[in-house]
């Protein structure tokens, strides 16, 4: 794949599988990883602070982060903290840390920021997604100044929802790679 950024991949919960989109992505096309002292009782600090370490390695104006779940949260705490510009951010299903649902064993996820992402940013959400009614997955993407992508009945948008290479979401990568203006994002739905 010919992509103009660097891409970081950024696993949510658990790290995401080897079967996970995000893991066939990163040894397809050789893409770095974001590595989490702890993926299973994650420390919010910890997660931040993991992601800018990672951040700082790269040129961030070239840099687009690939978040799933818990690590969308991750990303936006850490833009609230950080302030960094870069290239851009696909944000895959994220998780609503305050939820009642939400795995117990996270710390510091409480009071998502609702401020606007200094970067370009893409939310694709799911109607049937356990981990966020898609109301409140919308209503942060329009906080987080995010174009808002809804691919339909589509679960977690991971491996138990039917999700393996997902050429879509490369697709979807591509743009925002290219920097299409996001009212010209192609729909995956």
């Amino acid at each position: 794949m010919n992509l103009n950024a660097t891409i970081l991949i950024v696993p949510g919960l658990g790290n995401s599988g080897k079967q996970h989109w995000q893991s066939l992505w990163e040894k397809q096309f050789g893409f770095s990883r974001v590595q989490q002292l702890d993926w299973e009782t994650p420390d919010c600090a910890d997660w931040v602070e993991a992601l800018e370490a990672a951040v700082s390695q790269h040129n961030p104006e070239n840099l687009i982060l690939v978040a799933h779940s818990l690590a969308c949260i991750t990303i936006a705490f850490w833009a609230a903290k950080y302030k960094k510009r870069i290239k851009g951010a696909l944000l895959v299903a994220p998780s609503d840390t305050e939820a009642v649902s939400f795995p117990e064993g996270t710390t510091g996820f409480m009071s998502i920021p609702l401020l606007k992402l200094p970067f370009p940013s893409v939310v694709v959400a799911s109607d049937n997604d356990p981990y966020m009614e898609l109301g409140r997955t919308e209503y942060l993407a329009k906080q987080w100044g995010s174009s808002f992508l809804n691919i339909g009945a589509a679960g977690h948008i991971n491996v138990s929802a039917g999700f393996g290479d997902w050429p879509e979401g490369l697709a979807l990568l591509k743009q925002l790679d290219s920097g299409v203006e996001s009212k010209r994002l192609t729909s995956l739905g």
